[in-house]
């Protein structure tokens, strides 16, 4: 019996061999992967909703930006950078709920790893170029970044990579939110919303072309937030402060009825422009991230979310004047200060929301009903209610 011993103890030891091959390989697989198994990687486009540090590089030879400056970043990070809240924003979040790390800035990272994402959103950036909106009466004073300067710095990137298509392919890719600053800028320097209305078709156009191009890239998953309700942001109020009529305001929660109807209208066009683009690109998801109503509950019934409301509609810092907005004395710039609790309200600076607004926002998207078709049709695991991920 001896003599056959070896023999099957030869057999057994090189199937032990080929199992644990087979493990570790599977274990490598996984680790390539998230924790949700779902994406490797996010790749970002937008503004300053979705910037992580883009734009103080871009300008750092001309001005320092208030978004590197305190009170930025006080509440998760206790530091600035270059993100336009007091923490985290929505793209934070769902990288925390993949189990990615938080995406990396493209120009600030040129020379490290982006294999888990890379981030191409930049602060004050349009969905239209900016020469092109200069030349029609609305420049962008902020920066000349625009989605196409993105998608351009996203072939660069491509093209260093080893397998471009296939990155895109196995990559949640974030569209934003991307237009709401060919609104906004306008807004802000006094241009009424019958002027800019022209500009909806145009954006909308624009963002349904990008992403066809997107597409054709390799992209298969791709997330496209609509538009805020921009008429409860102080900014906007302040910038039709001189409205009497009380019937430009919604009695339920106090914002303007323009603006929000406006950004209605943008976000209809763009469900119609994402259905049109599923019926070409069937083998693409193509989900529409309701922006809109996940914030709009907050200004509905602020109690029931943290916020008081009393100061739903002012921001957390600022230089004073109404709703605490003031364009000469903004966030991080003396003499404007912060509020004591952040958390306690929904803007942050009066054009951006708080980490607390932005984590509502999130847990809307991923587990609650704000993404038409809802995202675990695509990833079953944001289904999961991981209090870690939306811990302060």
């Amino acid at each position: 019996m001896s003599g056959l011993e070896s023999p099957t103890k030869l057999v057994l030891s090189k199937m032990v061999i080929a199992l644990a091959t087979i493990i570790i390989a599977l274990i490598r697989s996984a680790s390539s992967q998230s924790p949700a198994g779902c994406y490797e990687s996010i790749v970002s486009f937008g503004d300053s909703l979705a910037d992580t540090g883009n734009y103080p590089i871009l300008v750092s030879d001309t001005h320092t930006p208030a978004c590197i400056l305190p009170p930025y970043g006080r509440t998760f990070f206790h530091r600035p950078t270059g993100r336009c809240s007091d923490g985290r924003l929505v793209i934070d979040f769902i990288a925390q709920s993949l189990g990615l790390p938080l995406v990396q800035p493209y120009i600030t990272g040129r020379d490290r790893s982006f294999s888990k994402g890379v981030n191409f959103a930049v602060i004050g950036a349009t969905a239209l170029d900016s020469e092109f909106l200069g030349n029609i009466g609305f420049p962008n004073i902020v920066t000349n970044v625009s989605l196409g300067t993105q998608i351009d710095w996203l072939k660069q990137f491509l093209a260093t990579v080893p397998d471009g298509r296939k990155l895109m392919q196995k990559s949640l890719v974030l569209m934003g939110e991307i237009g709401g600053n060919d609104y906004n800028h306008p807004i802000m320097q006094g241009s009424s919303l019958e002027e800019m209305q022209p500009l909806i078709q145009l954006v909308i156009h624009y963002i349904g072309s990008t992403i066809e191009e997107l597409i054709k890239l390799g992209a298969k998953t791709l997330m496209v937030p609509g538009n805020l309700p921009i008429g409860c942001f102080p900014f906007c109020l302040a910038a039709y402060k001189d409205s009497s009529n009380a019937q430009d305001y919604d009695p339920k929660t106090g914002c303007l009825n323009g603006p929000n109807d406006f950004a209605i209208y943008h976000n209809q066009l763009l469900q119609e422009e994402l259905s049109r683009i599923r019926e070409l690109y069937p083998h693409a998801v193509l989900i529409y991230a309701d922006y809109y109503n996940a914030a709009m509950r907050f200004y509905l019934s602020p109690a029931e979310y943290g916020f008081s409301k009393d100061i739903i509609l002012s921001a957390c810092c600022g230089g004073g004047g109404p709703y605490n907005f003031n364009g000469t004395a903004k966030c991080g710039i003396p003499p404007a200060r912060s509020c004591d609790d952040p958390a306690s309200y929904a803007s942050w600076d009066g054009l951006h929301l708080t980490e607390a607004a932005y984590r509502l926002i999130a847990q809307g998207l991923l587990q609650g009903p704000y993404t038409i078709p809802h995202i675990t049709t695509a990833c079953p695991a944001f289904n999961r209610d991981d209090d870690q991920v939306y811990h302060y």
